[in-house]
């Protein structure tokens, strides 16, 4: 049983990397969409999606190594419902250890999503710009034609069938 608690410590704390390295790459996402820095951009985001892949790998591992530690202990818990306080009040030799790592764990993955919000909201903000520029140009398009010394679009008038086909 030590073996698998030193297992799921192992990976929390393999995990708890991988958050740090989400999170550093996070910022340097957000620094990058604030200077406008494509290539900076799209490098952050395939590194970003390499490293969820990574977390969502070490998830399903840390999943595993609960089971397995449902089964050796007989608790009469679903995987879901077995916290890490109540693991750690099972096992009293790491308690410490493992409620260490849930937070600091917990405080890296609040700093993402807060820094997620503020990227996100920046992004929103500057596609909201370009859709409106898009519209501004699409709807000058459509419009398309004479326009008076005040800047109006002036409607041609309308030609007839005669004068289209001669």
């Amino acid at each position: 049983m030590s073996r698998l608690v030193s297992d799921l410590e192992t990976v929390l704390q393999d995990l708890l990397a991988e958050h740090r390295k989400l999170l550093r790459l996070v910022e340097q996402h957000e620094t990058a969409i604030r200077n406008m820095d494509l290539k900076g951009m799209d490098a952050c985001a395939s590194q970003q999606e390499a490293a969820r892949l990574r977390v969502s790998a070490l998830n399903n591992r840390r999943i595993a190594v609960v089971q397995q530690l449902i089964r050796t202990m007989r608790i009469d818990v679903s995987p879901d419902g077995l916290t890490l306080r109540r693991l750690a009040e099972l096992h009293p030799p790491r308690r410490a250890a493992l409620l260490k790592l849930r937070d600091e764990l917990r405080e890296v993955a609040t700093a993402i999503s807060n820094r997620t919000k503020v990227s996100g909201r920046v992004a929103r903000a500057v596609l909201g710009h370009l859709n409106m520029a898009v519209r501004l140009l699409a709807n000058a398009v459509e419009r398309a034609g004479v326009y008076t010394r005040h800047g109006v679009p002036r409607v041609a008038r309308r030609i007839g069938a005669m004068e289209a086909i001669g």
